[in-house]
């Protein structure tokens, strides 16, 4: 009741994805538009580790679908950076790092893996493209709005783990293939998800609340 309240009087809303969009509407919001959080886009990335692994970074709970990871790339290379109530099942997580300690770990990484079974953004994945590292995702929320399946990275039914572990076998194989979706998605970062577009867009919706 009180974000139906608060939606309806607002002139205008700003969501980070169209499935956050879609929300916002279905509780009555009126005018609402799709500005994406930004994210720091390196002026160069390093290259990964060899031999290539796979990276999970953010809160270890079942929304994210770490144990979905867990069992998919059972005997796979795989590094997890997070903490969370599941922790205990995640014995080799390496807890929260410093924003800067975690760029290090996107530019080593050959593939980062956002299982998430829902997503309202997906700001891991935003930040894994701004490295220019290919993301296998979850086919949820804001994680569909930046990942295009074979394009920038590879979609998986949510809670598919035979599927993400195909997924992720084909990119940990095919080091063509992670500069191609990896660079295509380092490029859409710059162009949709730099924070001087993101700034610019979200002045622009002030400016269009405050005279509309």
């Amino acid at each position: 009741p009180l974000a139906r309240r608060v939606l309806a009087s607002a002139r205008l809303v700003i969501c980070a994805s169209r499935a956050l969009a879609d929300d916002a509407r279905r509780l009555g919001a009126r005018d609402v538009r799709v500005i994406p959080s930004g994210v720091e886009i390196p002026s160069e990335v390093g290259a990964e580790d060899e031999p290539p692994h796979i990276l999970f970074a953010g809160r270890l709970s079942s929304e994210k679908g770490v144990l979905d990871l867990l069992a998919a790339a059972d005997g796979l290379p795989l590094v997890v950076v997070g903490d969370g109530p599941l922790r205990r099942e995640v014995p080799q997580a390496l807890g929260f790092l410093p924003h800067e300690e975690l760029g290090r770990h996107y530019e080593r990484a050959a593939v980062v893996a956002c299982p998430s079974r829902r997503e309202g953004f997906g700001v891991v994945a935003a930040e894994a493209m701004a490295h220019g590292r290919p993301v296998v995702a979850s086919a949820v929320g804001g994680l569909l709005d930046l990942v295009t399946d074979e394009e920038t990275g590879l979609l998986v039914p949510a809670g598919d783990v035979e599927a993400l572990r195909t997924a992720l076998e084909r990119l940990l194989g095919d080091a063509a293939l992670r500069r191609r979706l990896g660079q295509a998605a380092r490029e859409r970062a710059r162009v949709e998800l730099s924070w001087d577009v993101v700034v610019d867009s979200t002045l622009e919706a002030y400016d269009d609340a405050r005279l509309g």
